[in-house]
Order: structure tokens, then sequence, then C-alpha cells
């Protein structure tokens, strides 16, 4: 039996195709953190299971969605992503097999409209295919990842990813994930200046579009690199926000 968990806010725009996606699996749990938009009601023509609670963190709400899966195999996805055929005939037949507890699946995903195949991109080895009772996710508030106990084998076909559907949807993410990096950043003890921002944006620049050859992706690659770099330099100074503010409390 396979569960398929997602958790949801305000994902109207892409939780229809996503469910869609999965319909063949034997379970799928929606946990939805509020959404002010159609996303519950969207959810609930496909699933019985959805659940709305608060918002704790990624990590922790990731775990709380596997906890109501029932599945000896849970598949992991965002609403953001979708299965293709060839993935689903892929994930059938790594259900079948003893020989690993999970499996990393390849994303492709999508910048403004463009298949990203460089800048770090692609291949995107993700984990999300795992036994249940192997797995679990780390607490992280942002990044977090799964902890599978075990052998890890690798699918080919790609989960496709629709990362940023609009330059609006990149600035509102590069806020989200930046105020949520400084925080960890600060709970890890890392200390932070103005020149370690313009530093650290600048170096993940020159990384993403060149090392790393973002540039052969085109207009959509350079658009990439900046907001990874505006990314890195936002969560750098949200960090120093932070660290000033500590100061003047103490």
């Amino acid at each position: 039996m396979l569960s398929v968990i997602i958790i949801t806010k305000n994902e109207g725009t892409h939780i229809g195709p996503c469910l869609q996606s999965i319909l063949w699996a034997d379970e799928i749990i929606v946990l939805d953190s509020g959404s002010e938009d159609d996303t519950v009601e969207i959810c609930k023509q496909f699933t019985d299971s959805v659940f709305i609670t608060n918002w704790p963190g990624f990590g922790i709400q990731k775990q709380r969605a596997l906890d109501k899966a029932q599945g000896d195999w849970v598949l992991s996805i965002d609403a953001d992503e979708v299965v293709t055929t060839e993935l689903r005939t892929e994930i059938e037949k790594a259900l079948q097999q003893e020989q690993f507890n999970g499996y990393d699946i390849p994303r492709l995903s999508s910048y403004c409209g463009k298949q990203i195949r460089h800048g770090g991109w692609w291949p995107d080895y993700v984990l999300r295919l795992f036994r249940r009772d192997t797995g679990y996710f780390t607490e992280s508030v942002v990044h977090e990842r799964i902890v599978v106990q075990g052998e890890i084998g690798k699918l080919t076909s790609p989960l496709l990813h629709d990362a940023f559907v609009s330059l609006d949807e990149v600035l509102r993410k590069v806020n989200d994930y930046s105020s949520l990096g400084a925080g960890m950043l600060q709970q890890r003890g890392v200390q932070s200046s103005i020149s370690k921002a313009i530093f650290k944006a600048l170096w993940i620049f020159i990384r993403t579009y060149l090392l790393k050859a973002a540039f052969l992706d085109g207009r959509q690659g350079l658009m990439m690199s900046i907001s990874n770099a505006e990314g890195t330099y936002y969560k750098y100074v949200k960090l120093l926000e932070l660290q000033n503010r500590q100061s003047h409390q103490e």
C-alpha cells in the first residue's frame, strides 16, 4: 500500500495538477496550515484525508503528515510537483522489490516557464519514496530532509517541479525562505555582517551562473542565478537584523 503525503498553504494554483497525478495511490493525505484561497476545497475533491493545523515549520509539519499515513510505503511530494506516468511505473516496480528502504528521485524544476538543466538544478536527486517504518523527517524549519535507515536506491524518471511560476512568486519565496534561513542560522550561532552578506551572495551567483553553467539556460538561467544570490544576501542581512535586535534586548 502506498500513501502520498502533501503539506499545503495557499497552493490553489498548483495543487490540482499535483493531486491529479497521484490519484492512482492507495491513500492521499493533505495537511493544510490555514490556506486563505481555495486549496482546501480543491483537495477535498481528490481525497477525504484533508487536515488543517497550525504551522510549526516544514520538518515538523511533514512529520505530522507522515504520522497519519497508513501505507507500508510513503511518497512525499510538494504541492507544486507532479508525478509523471513514467515515474509512476518506476515507483510501482520499486514497491515490489525488497532491496531498498528508500529511493532518491531526480527532480526537474522549471523557473518562469523554462525547465532548468544547469546551475545545480539537474539532476536534483531528492529522497521522497521510503518504507514508512524506516524513515522520518528532521525537525528543521526549512530545508528539512528525510532520514531512512537502510540502503537507498535511485529512480531515473523525474519528478516535475514547477518551482517558480512568475516573478511575483520568486520574490515571495525569496522573502519567505530568507527569513526562515536567517532564523536557522541564528539558532546555530552564526554571525553576520553586511560584507559577509555581499560576499556570500556574490559567491552564490558566480557558482550558479558560471561554475555550474546556468548561463546555458539562457534568460531564465540568469534570472535564477540572481534570485539565488538575492535569497542568500537577504538571509544574511536578516540574520544581522536579528543579531542587532537581540543585542538591544540584552
